[in-house]
């Protein structure tokens, strides 16, 4: 990672943001530069020039739409992901699909989040994120498993705590909360973890959630 030690030695974390909205990523590259611990390094309005861009100046992150004139952010993250593994990605979209968001985590994207949210959200997220996790905003969790006419099968072995630690993965909640909602240490939750995704061959916590999901293991928030 590149990033760079601000004022009293806080680390900056270099940020690119990729979005078609002039206007919008204006006003969120501001938004950064007025954080002592973020720092916007440039801005991209179409998919071509966000990738030259990063490619270039190698950032720590990119927060990147997910519908750009010249393609869409998934295509963008792909090629981004090719040239620098490491990467750290948060997408944005106001039109999620639960395909997009199984895509987006297949590919490495560490964060999914709806462009109307919060900006103090997306914050929060640029600060915490990490390579190999995908942190999914609420309101795109519940979109995810709302009622779908998809196949149930039997419970893959999965027992009754990890079944708990499922739901709970199911609401949003990161193994942090989990592991306290649980009364266990984080570390027992993250074993949990591990043994679902095995369990339901899921390479990421979205993909467990949304395959949980197609065989009935888990509710529709708010049911």
């Amino acid at each position: 990672m590149n990033s760079v030690a601000g004022d009293e030695g806080i680390a900056v974390s270099r940020i690119v943001v990729i979005d078609d909205h002039a206007t919008f990523a204006d006003l969120l590259s501001g938004a950064l530069n007025r954080e002592v611990d973020l720092r916007c390094i440039g801005t991209a309005n179409t998919l071509e020039a966000g990738v030259a861009l990063c490619i270039k100046d190698e950032p720590d992150l990119v927060v990147i739409d997910y519908r750009l004139p010249d393609g869409d952010g998934l295509q963008g993250a792909e090629r981004i992901l090719r040239a620098l593994p490491s990467m750290r990605i948060v997408m944005l979209t106001g039109d999620p699909t639960s395909q997009a968001m199984q895509r987006a985590a297949s590919l490495g994207v560490c964060g999914f989040l709806p462009k109307d949210g919060a900006l103090s959200i997306l914050l929060d997220v640029l600060r915490t994120v990490r390579q190999g996790e995908f942190i999914v905003g609420p309101a795109l969790i519940s979109e995810l498993l709302k009622p779908r006419q998809l196949e149930v099968s039997m419970n893959p072995g999965l027992t009754a705590r990890e079944l708990e630690v499922l739901q709970l993965m199911s609401q949003g909640f990161d193994v942090t909360a989990n592991a306290r909602t649980l009364a266990i240490s984080a570390h027992t939750c993250r074993g949990y973890v591990k043994s679902i995704l095995s369990k339901l061959d899921a390479h990421s916590q979205l993909e467990a959630v949304a395959t949980a999901n197609r065989l009935g293991l888990v509710g529709a928030v708010g049911q």
